[in-house]
């Protein structure tokens, strides 16, 4: 005989946790079935933002500084210039997405979350799931299940539009980290992100739209973090992963619902995935304990615009190293005109104070150099 459950998630890495502890917290009875077994890992920086942090305590999951390195801000570089900004007055931290699997798992345990692990998904009904060959039963199903999810396409939701797609590339690396910033280099159509973490450990990822680029790339495209790398020792092996942009217009179907990745997803070179995850869970738990998914699908879309606009913008700057150079020199020439921007990436700013910032960043962008 199955389970029965109000809620089943069906995919067990951050997006699903995040799912079944909001559900949980609004005292519903919450499954997760995965067909991997923990800790979960993928392809990512590894830095955690404020407001990502910000998101995980509303969850119940508090990262301590000890999990991992915490960070000041953001940097960018190039061949010939650095900008930096500052986070106002918090700080975010760099530990391994294993690291952070864990945490939320144990939460997840300690509220009484169920966990299926090494159990597959083999197709969805009304009435539940079959998960390991038994049928769970479940008032409302959730696909977590990735930017492939067959829950999507099992429920007729596959309607996605490919905006775009480029390839990752992931490495840690034994060499305390000479940086207390998440560092972006700025190359020939890729980039590269440091980020630092705890146990002498240093995260670096290479995103790029060839599939044929590896982390080797670093060594020419970047000689200044080649230098910080050449004498280390990799930590772990070479991990890949394709980073997208992918839009679903409807994201619920009777009492099946997309959240993560699964619902549509941003490049990877916002840093912004976790968090908007985090925050889709939270408004998809609202709309199920209310018994009305259309709610969900309004707060989905709200919650997209920005990181997809950041995204646009970014991945515009990947592809016109002109506007691109003119974009760092402003930033160089204008720290604080930089921090708001990050203040505003991070939703911490008004819609007012985002059009002054704005518009200042576009005067300042005027007076730049070519």
């Amino acid at each position: 005989m199955g389970q029965v459950a109000d809620v089943l998630v069906i995919g067990g890495g951050p997006a699903g946790l995040a799912t079944a502890l909001a559900a949980r917290k609004r005292g519903l009875s919450v499954i997760v079935a995965d067909g991997a077994a923990p800790p979960i890992d993928k392809t990512c920086g590894e830095g955690l933002m404020p407001h990502t942090l910000d998101a995980l305590r509303e969850l119940g999951v508090v990262i301590q500084p000890e999990d991992g390195r915490r960070f000041r801000g953001v940097r960018f570089l190039d061949r010939t210039s650095i900008a930096e900004a500052n986070f106002t007055g918090v700080r975010g931290i760099g530990l391994r997405r294993t690291i952070l699997h864990q945490k939320m798992s144990e939460q997840a345990t300690a509220r009484g979350i169920t966990f299926l692990w090494n159990s597959p998904v083999t197709g969805v009904s009304p009435e539940g799931a079959m998960v390991g060959g038994n049928l769970i039963s479940a008032r409302w199903i959730v696909g977590a299940d990735g930017a492939r999810s067959r829950v999507r396409r099992w429920s007729g939701l596959e309607s996605a539009s490919q905006l775009a797609h480029r390839f990752a590339f992931r490495r840690h690396y034994r060499v305390d980290p000479w940086t207390d910033c998440v560092e972006i280099y700025w190359g020939r159509a890729m980039q590269a992100y440091v980020t630092p973490l705890g146990d002498g450990e240093t995260c670096v990822a290479v995103i790029s739209l060839d599939p044929r680029v590896r982390l080797d790339a670093v060594w020419l495209e970047f000689p200044g973090l080649a230098a910080h790398l050449q004498n280390a020792a990799p930590a772990s092996s070479e991990r890949g992963a394709v980073t997208s942009m992918h839009r679903v217009k409807k994201i619920y179907r009777g009492n099946i619902a997309l959240i993560g990745d699964a619902s549509g997803s941003v490049d990877a070179i916002t840093g912004e995935g976790l968090c908007l995850s985090f925050r889709q869970a939270a408004a998809l738990a609202d709309a199920l304990a209310a018994g009305n998914l259309a709610k969900y699908q309004v707060a989905h879309s709200r919650l997209a615009r920005r990181p997809t606009l950041v995204a646009r913008l970014m991945l515009l700057l990947d592809r016109h190293p002109r506007l691109r150079h003119r974009v760092q020199r402003a930033l160089v020439a204008d720290p604080e005109i930089f921090a708001r921007l990050i203040s505003a990436h991070a939703g911490k700013t008004s819609p007012a104070q985002l059009a002054t910032t704005g518009a200042l960043f576009g005067l300042r962008l005027l007076g730049a150099n070519f």
